[in-house]
């Protein structure tokens, strides 16, 4: 496993803005990032092999192409808040939010936002979850992007997608730093909505 990317034109700890364009121009490949992510065997559960992304996220220049090969993709597409959810998604989301001039929105577990909410509840494999939001966090119209780090079964982030087409939000896009193909979670989805950077 590769440690970091080493940039070709860094000056002074400063990355320049990447889009997929010249980022292959320099070199680079998506390869490059996913190699980053590290495999943890048997965690949370013997048998499951967890992408530890923690490690891309400790490397700065990754991180930072990471966010500005997300970021591109929506530069222009006018996008009022990012909607980032607990607790991975606040990192990715944050990260889009400031490149894209918008506010972030927090969806959060239950009990750690202090004004009313609106609950969504979703099924797991074992069980039930429950999201919420700020009543007054997205305003009908607004033009919403929801973040997170990695799209698995997609039950997470079609629980939000609920809440915010119940809010009224137009929803522009559902974008991930990974996705587990295999797991077939963007079917549950917007069609057509679904944004992800890496794919394993």
């Amino acid at each position: 496993m590769r440690t970091t990317i080493p940039d070709k034109k860094v000056s002074g700890g400063h990355v320049p803005p990447y889009n997929e364009q010249n980022y292959q121009d320099q070199g680079y490949t998506m390869d490059d990032l996913k190699n980053i992510i590290r495999d943890i065997p048997d965690f949370p559960k013997k048998g499951i092999i967890f992408k530890d992304i923690t490690t891309l996220l400790a490397d700065a220049p990754s991180y930072q192409r990471m966010v500005d090969l997300l970021a591109n993709r929506y530069v222009g597409k006018q996008i009022d808040k990012v909607v980032g959810v607990e607790a991975r998604g606040f990192i990715i989301g944050a990260a889009l939010a400031y490149k894209l001039g918008a506010g972030v929105v927090l969806v959060r577990k239950p009990g750690k936002l202090p004004g009313e909410t609106i609950k969504k509840s979703y099924e797991l494999e074992y069980g039930t979850d429950t999201l919420e939001i700020h009543v007054d966090a997205i305003k009908k119209g607004e033009r919403i992007l929801i973040a997170d780090d990695l799209l698995a079964t997609g039950g997470t982030i079609s629980a939000v997608v609920e809440m915010v087409n119940g809010m009224g939000g137009e929803i522009v896009d559902c974008c991930f730093m990974a996705e587990l193909a295999f797991l077939n979670g963007r079917k549950r989805l917007p069609e057509g909505k679904v944004f992800s950077l890496l794919t394993f």
